[in-house]
């Protein structure tokens, strides 16, 4: 295959790479794109991949459903926020494991999380079932979609497993990593790959669980809570960004990942980390704060206090922030402080859009 790794490079050919590979201090160089984040903290690039991993069962799929969800809504989906340029908003999904029928179930449900009709398909979503075809058909399938899309920014891979006849080759998974880091640059997408944890370890599976860790830009470990099976925690195995606090969902009576709010993740131990009190300003990022306000005053331009907790509770929801009573106010008096609503002589509070943050 065009792909394989040869060793038949001509001196010409390695001088004129030499020469093309030359970096300069005094060259201004783009900063790639970021177009995925959890929480503020970014995990996915234009022109990179990252991963996420965990055993069998522990609802992997589901939290990649989230993340298309969001890059096909362009907002946010449990703590995960897109943002991918206008020429680049279709999504591949490669599905390697699962049947027509099971494939299908998952295409409904990203359209459920972005609010969608599932009777018809999504513009911008192109999802492949690949599960009957030979590693290397896999392989050259994707590459033909990578490159013949032309509006393409974000590949899934579920069961980047299956892209190598031996998870242990260290060939093989040499040439697999070195594919994504080749598709990925030069097509200026970001591929995402999911891969099984071992079952005695946290280590991703085989050799091209190895490479995955040594060469992503981010990897999420998608695990069970120890003290409830059906919660599933998201952390960070790996990331290059600022790390995030870790999340959790469960699956809801709509058979949709719902994140749960005020988690707390498990110790190694098996006990609970000390809960830290809920600070609106750290918790709660600018843009997400601007957004919701902007929604909220959109309605009316001054509320009664009353009026106010209401419209912001339900504001703050747009951007997967669930507040309590006690955290209203909280919120509401973090705002009043930092003059980004602000209460005039009849009580009323109004928007003051050019708050400094």
């Amino acid at each position: 295959m065009e792909e394989r790794m040869t060793t038949a490079l001509t001196a010409e050919a390695a001088i004129k790479m030499w020469h093309a590979s030359r970096l300069s201090v005094t060259q201004t160089y783009e900063m790639s794109p970021e177009i995925i984040k959890a929480h503020d903290s970014v995990i996915g690039t234009l022109g990179n991949f990252s991963a996420s991993i965990g055993k069998a069962k522990s609802k992997k799929t589901f939290n990649v459903s989230a993340i298309v969800a969001a890059a096909l809504m362009n907002g946010t989906v449990l703590r995960y926020s897109a943002s991918l340029p206008e020429n680049k908003r279709r999504v591949l999904y490669i599905d390697t494991e699962q049947s027509p029928y099971h494939c299908q179930k998952v295409i409904r449900r990203i359209l459920r999380l972005c609010g969608l009709p599932t009777d018809k398909d999504h513009e911008n979503l192109e999802y492949l079932a690949l599960r009957k075809y030979s590693p290397e058909e896999r392989i050259e399938i994707t590459k033909q979609a990578i490159y013949n899309l032309s509006d393409i920014g974000l590949v899934i891979i579920d069961g980047i497993r299956d892209f190598v006849n031996d998870i242990n080759s260290p060939g093989e998974s040499t040439r697999i990593i070195t594919m994504l880091m080749k598709w990925t640059d030069e097509r200026q997408i970001h591929i995402h790959a999911i891969l099984h944890q071992n079952k005695s370890d946290e280590n991703a599976r085989g050799h091209i669980g190895t490479e995955l860790n040594n060469k992503a830009e981010t990897v999420l470990l998608v695990e069970k809570d120890p003290q409830d099976s059906d919660t599933s925690c998201v952390r960070s195995v790996h990331i290059r960004a600022m790390d995030f606090e870790p999340f959790a969902f469960r699956i809801n009576s709509d058979a949709l990942p719902e994140l749960m709010d005020g988690y707390v993740a498990a110790t190694k131990d098996g006990g609970r980390q000390r809960r830290s009190r809920f600070d609106p300003y750290s918790d709660i990022s600018e843009q997400h704060h601007r957004i919701a306000l902007e929604s909220a005053f959109s309605l009316q331009s001054e509320y009664g206090y009353k009026e106010l907790t209401e419209a912001l509770l339900k504001a703050y929801s747009l951007v997967s922030v669930k507040l309590s009573n006690n955290k209203i106010v909280s919120l509401i008096s973090m705002l009043k402080c930092k003059r980004m609503i602000i209460q005039d002589g009849s009580k009323k509070y109004t928007y003051n859009s050019d708050f400094k943050y």
